[in-house]
């Protein structure tokens, strides 16, 4: 929408894992709009490829993973395509100690479970002081065991599967090293059923920085939490990874809540919440997580190209 906004034609590239609902909107889209406005086209990855490196496009948005947003860098160099970059995240959140647990725990879930956690912005790892540890991660438990996973067309769904074989694989894969590593696994862990990529909600405590599934993103239904007793450290620990997409602070005094989510080094910093994105605010990744914004006036510019009048009147 901000490319049509702002007067240009665009090329629509959706996953080749995800393509029917993009394919279906340009449909209702070209409904309305004049013929080659909007189009698209669907495939594997070499289509994408061809894409960013056809001289006729002048620039290319993508959301992604980090390696292919690299990819798509080297590929754009030719023409010094413009580049809007929204890449991989592994998003941390900070429960402070005088946290109200029993109001912000279902929202600490939902926010790390949207989509059974295949969200760029959720909340993928979380930092919880001494004082609560032990009370929130029993509560989260309880939420996760609540859940019903399976087809979302069956009554009583809350959530779904992971969306193709390799993601469910790494899912599994990362809770098994943490296992392995002496993790404690409070709920899930496990494969539900044997057809489907169904896997439970699974949270995992007793785990530091330095295991896989707290160091790497990993975009599934698995939540690691972390136990601090200082939040210097914590927020040290934070931002002692390579992305930068988005970060969440959970506490009752908002002006501490804030002194610390200001610290946090990403794009986005959120206040007893985490992955709101709205149309009307810039969001955007630091570090490994992607260059450039989109969304809000910040985003709508990055589709122009600025020029400056001069007029000598002498």
């Amino acid at each position: 929408m901000p490319a049509i906004r702002t007067g240009n034609t665009l090329v629509v590239k959706p996953s080749s894992m995800t393509p029917f609902n993009t394919l279906r909107m340009v449909e209702l889209m070209n409904e309305v709009l004049p013929a080659g406005v909007v189009n698209i086209v669907t495939g594997e990855g070499g289509i994408g490829s061809s894409l960013v490196k056809h001289d006729g496009i002048r620039k290319i948005v993508f959301t992604g993973s980090t390696p292919t947003g690299q990819t798509i860098m080297r590929n754009a160099a030719d023409n010094l395509k413009r580049l809007t970059l929204e890449l991989g995240g592994n998003d941390a959140g900070i429960v402070l100690p005088d946290a109200d647990i029993d109001k912000l725990a279902p929202a600490i879930f939902q926010t790390a479970f949207l989509n059974m956690g295949q969200t760029c912005a959720a909340l993928k790892r979380l930092y919880v002081h001494d004082s609560l540890y032990d009370a929130l991660v029993d509560k989260l438990g309880e939420l996760a065991r609540a859940q019903n996973v399976g087809p979302g067309i069956e009554a009583g769904v809350t959530f779904g599967p992971v969306q193709n074989r390799d993601q469910f694989e790494l899912v599994a894969e990362l809770v098994e090293d943490a296992r392995r590593n002496g993790a404690r696994i409070v709920a899930g862990g496990e494969r539900i059923g044997d057809r489907g990529y169904f896997y439970a909600p699974t949270i995992v405590a007793d785990i530091t920085d330095g295991t896989r599934l707290v160091d790497e993103e990993q975009f599934g239904p698995v939540l690691p939490v972390i136990r601090y007793s200082d939040v210097e450290d914590a927020i040290r620990r934070a931002n002692d990874n390579p992305n930068g997409l988005g970060g969440s602070v959970w506490g009752t005094d908002l002006e501490q809540a804030k002194a610390v989510a200001s610290r946090l080094d990403s794009g986005t910093a959120w206040i007893n919440n985490h992955a709101e994105v709205l149309p009307h605010c810039p969001f955007g990744g630091s570090k490994m997580s992607g260059i450039g914004t989109e969304f809000g006036l910040e985003g709508l510019l990055e589709y122009t190209q600025a020029q400056l009048l001069n007029i000598s009147k002498g």
